[in-house]
């Protein structure tokens, strides 16, 4: 499958049938990174294709359908945190084009370092990076913070988003902060 021919919206229709609950979640919360994403990219002159900032931030959250978290609808059996290489997993599984599962695999928070998931004994797979390197992973990384999957999923102030990445450590807050530079210099 090449970016060329690659539709996004047929791929999720296929995993979220319309009428339930975690569609239309994943689709507005989704909707919302892409937006910021794209909005970001038009702002900074981000050497980027639209089309794929669109498919990389609608298809982020993709593995969410495995995860054990039925406050949004999803009945799968996975830790919610695992949603990123499950998402990855699926999105190769599918042939979908690389650039857009390292999107999905790298998003989680401002990115996870391996100390931390040692430390905090985070059950992801071995052997993988959970950093964002690319500037795409680096932008839907970004963008996804603003927004939630509860609640009125309106943007978040800046100051809300710090307050959380400071709740998992100085080292993800200094690591959000970098991004917002990046972003907004």
């Amino acid at each position: 499958m090449s970016l060329d021919t690659f539709d996004y919206r047929k791929f999720i229709d296929s995993i979220y049938p319309a009428g339930r609950k975690v569609s239309g979640i994943l689709l507005a919360h989704s909707r919302a990174v892409a937006d910021e994403a794209l909005a970001i990219a038009h702002r900074m002159n981000l050497d980027l294709d639209d089309l794929d900032i669109e498919a990389a931030a609608m298809l982020h959250d993709v593995g969410i359908i495995r995860t054990n978290a039925p406050g949004i609808g999803c009945y799968g059996s996975a830790p919610y945190l695992c949603h990123g290489p499950l998402g990855a997993d699926m999105l190769r599984a599918a042939g979908v084009p690389e650039i857009y599962a390292r999107v999905a695999e790298r998003h989680t928070g401002a990115g996870l370092t391996r100390k931390e998931i040692d430390a905090r004994h985070l059950p992801l797979p071995a052997g993988r990076s959970y950093m964002p390197e690319t500037l795409l992973e680096k932008l839907v990384c970004y963008a996804d913070c603003f927004y939630s999957k509860s609640g009125t999923m309106q943007r978040k102030p800046l100051e809300r988003v710090e307050a959380s990445m400071a709740s998992f450590g100085e080292d993800v807050l200094v690591r959000f902060r970098g991004l917002h530079r990046l972003f907004n210099p």
